[in-house]
């Protein structure tokens, strides 16, 4: 449908409120809650789920209990996606600091500084692109379509907030109980190494004695998981877990029975699962990074025609946009262009200044600059037309951001701007670049579900800019309660994007690159590549992770499919089967919203609790010192029941329902 005849729910010619307090401050509230919620589970899970639906959920119903409009509704859950789209780009990146070595904890001004001009900047960027991808393009915005039913949907009463709070409420008690800083009466997974017994295998003419096994780890009883796998799906999920399986059962396993002195290493109090896990640490997680730098440029290499496509569009029209031409209708009315290509010109002078706080050069700083206006812009473009072509949630910033990373570094050396101060930079720009996109791909899809339900741009954009101001003012403080109490880079938060850029910009730049690991990680990618591997980056992903946190995704994507079975077998219509999905994804989207937040609040309380009372004493008393992993079956066969079975009885009742309205 051409943008003359398209007619969205609320038409162009009536006026309701719209761009109101009240929207604000509930979408700048929740863009706070959502974004420290993906904070976590992105660290955790190295995956990052949208937040329309959960936003959408809640605006709905506070709103309608205030007496809002659906345009308010459509304000406040513009605002509040952008948490998670700006945390999204933060945990890719900042955690890298720590990571690499440049900083000891999370600062926050800095950390405050590149989220907010990169997610400022994706928003502008988003503005010259708006009507080239969300009017005139033929992209179909799946996500955005789905968000937008959703909405309409609720103006026939059913919210489903329910499922939301109800889902949020079990997790975050599931995580109080289970959490190393709460009473900790359950145990989250249980880990136990099988021998393989001793073997003698002749190499030349020595007999060599090789001894080795299996780590075996059960899924982890985390409802976050379980819900993030139920969410991306059964497809998704499996290849993930094919990763975990190459990376732990076969190369862990490989790695110690083929190195038979590494048994030796076992110092007192240490065992064969300390040995697994330090093989992993030190060993397969380089391998997997050298697989997923692969991996990502192979992704953007299978989207080439669709991004030459439209970023040549984008430009084609650049002309007539900077022209200026007033909109005849409110629904087609931009922030002023001439007053948005000021402001990110004069965004360059907090880049620069910002570049150079880190680097201390002044023609690094100035390059970076220059690399951050043009890449930015490039990838806002590429980042706006992907979630229009393939989701919000199967956005590839990581595959940008990487390719941002490699330029800098490189240039960077050239400049000779090298140690400490070089790798913080890079990683700096990095930063801007990843929230930048990430705000620009979850903008353009916030955009066109405007576009449908009849809001303003400009007020939506207004809207989008003072949730990224808010949102990077507050979120580096519950990233700081999580890396601190958690720590970064192990098991517990293991930040596997991050780690990438990490280790990338201290071989480059710092010179310490294992690149015998990482040449043999893209050999795995190129064999992956060649036998039609799906999404390698995926496997690599599942190869870095913990082997728990992965099995659990599977988890979820298995229940998933039981679902799908079953309304398979109930011959299910399509109004029936969106009911039974949109009860699912609620209740998933609850599980990861209330076990991170919890997740967050019991960081702050153990933090608050050591300043208070001393290191190592504890607010919160550990209430038994044999956690009991029997227990942790309970919450599988909860999940189990909510996702698969809740869903098929909520369609039968008639909520939230599908409603197209033309």
């Amino acid at each position: 449908m051409s943008p003359q005849t398209y007619r969205p729910y609320v038409p162009p010619e009536k006026s309701m409120a719209e761009f109101t307090l009240k929207a604000v401050l509930l979408g700048v509230v929740m863009a706070v809650i959502l974004g420290a919620a993906n904070a976590y589970l992105g660290m955790k899970a190295g995956l990052t789920v949208a937040a329309s639906f959960p936003a959408a959920v809640v605006a709905m119903a506070f709103l309608r209990f205030l007496g809002g409009t659906i345009l308010e509704e459509n304000i406040a859950r513009t605002t509040a996606s952008v948490g998670e789209a700006l945390v999204a780009g933060a945990i890719f990146t900042l955690p890298a600091f720590i990571l690499a070595g440049a900083w000891d904890t999370l600062h926050y001004f800095p950390s405050t500084v590149i989220m907010m001009i990169g997610g400022v900047l994706g928003v502008l960027f988003v503005i010259v692109l708006r009507r080239t991808l969300v009017v005139e393009s033929d992209l179909v915005f799946p996500e955005s379509v789905a968000a937008a039913e959703l909405v309409k949907a609720g103006q026939g009463g059913q919210t489903g907030v329910t499922y939301l709070f109800g889902g949020m409420g079990l997790a975050a008690a599931w995580e109080f109980l289970k959490n190393e800083y709460g009473p900790q009466i359950i145990k989250e997974k249980v880990e136990f190494f099988i021998g393989f017994g001793r073997s003698r295998i002749g190499i030349l003419q020595e007999k060599i004695e090789y001894a080795g096994g299996v780590l075996i780890e059960t899924p982890a009883a985390a409802p976050i998981l379980m819900g993030v796998g139920y969410i991306v799906g059964t497809r998704i999920s499996a290849i993930l877990f094919s990763g975990a399986i190459l990376g732990w059962p076969f190369m862990v396993a490989t790695a110690v029975f083929l190195n038979p002195s590494l048994v030796d290493t076992l110092g007192p109090g240490e065992s064969m699962i300390d040995l697994a896990k330090s093989v992993h640490a030190n060993q397969i997680k380089p391998l997997a990074v050298g697989t997923m730098i692969v991996a990502a440029f192979y992704t953007l290499w299978n989207l080439r025609t669709s991004l030459v496509t439209g970023i040549s569009k984008a430009f084609k029209d650049f002309g007539a946009k900077a022209a200026g031409a007033p909109a005849a209708q409110r629904t087609d009315v931009d922030l002023n262009l001439k007053k948005v290509f000021t402001v990110i010109a004069l965004f360059a002078i907090p880049m620069f200044f910002l570049y150079y706080y880190f680097c201390h050069s002044i023609p690094g700083a100035l390059v970076l600059t220059a690399v951050m206006m043009v890449l930015g812009f490039l990838f806002a473009a590429v980042a706006g037309y992907l979630v229009g072509l393939i989701g919000s949630s199967n956005n590839p910033i990581s595959g940008l951001t990487l390719s941002t990373l490699l330029i800098s570094a490189i240039l960077m050396v050239w400049l000779g701007v090298t140690g400490v101060g070089g790798i913080a930079a890079v990683l700096a720009i990095a930063g801007v670049i990843c929230c930048a996109a990430g705000i620009a791909g979850d903008m353009m899809q916030d955009l066109k579900v405007g576009h449908m339900l009849g809001g303003t741009p400009w007020r939506m954009e207004i809207g989008e800019i003072i949730g990224v101001i808010v949102a990077a003012s507050i979120l580096a403080l519950p990233l700081w309660g999580l890396m601190s109490a958690y720590e970064v880079g192990s098991d517990k938060l293991p930040a596997p994007q991050a780690g990438l850029m990490a280790l990338l910009a201290q071989g480059i730049v710092g010179g310490e690159m294992a690149w015998p690991l990482i040449i043999v990680g893209m050999m795995l990618a190129f064999g992956l590549i060649f036998m039609g591997a799906p999404s390698p980056m995926l496997i690599a992903v599942g190869m870095y992770l913990p082997f728990y946190s992965t099995a659990a995704i599977f988890v979820g994507g298995l229940i998933r499919w039981l679902m799908d079975l079953r309304l398979k077998r109930a011959r299910a219509s399509a109004p029936e089967r969106t009911r039974a999905e949109n009860v699912g994804i609620l209740l998933s989207s609850g599980f990861i919203a209330g076990e991170s937040l919890m997740a967050v609040l019991l960081a702050f309380v153990f933090l608050g609790g050591e300043a208070a009372l001393g290191e190592g004493r504890r607010v919160i008393p550990v209430l038994t010192d044999s956690p009991s992993a029997w227990a942790s079956l309970l919450i599988f066969a909860l999940v189990i029941y909510l996702l698969a079975f809740l869903p098929l009885k909520a369609m039968k009742r008639g909520g939230l329902p599908s409603t197209h309205v033309e």
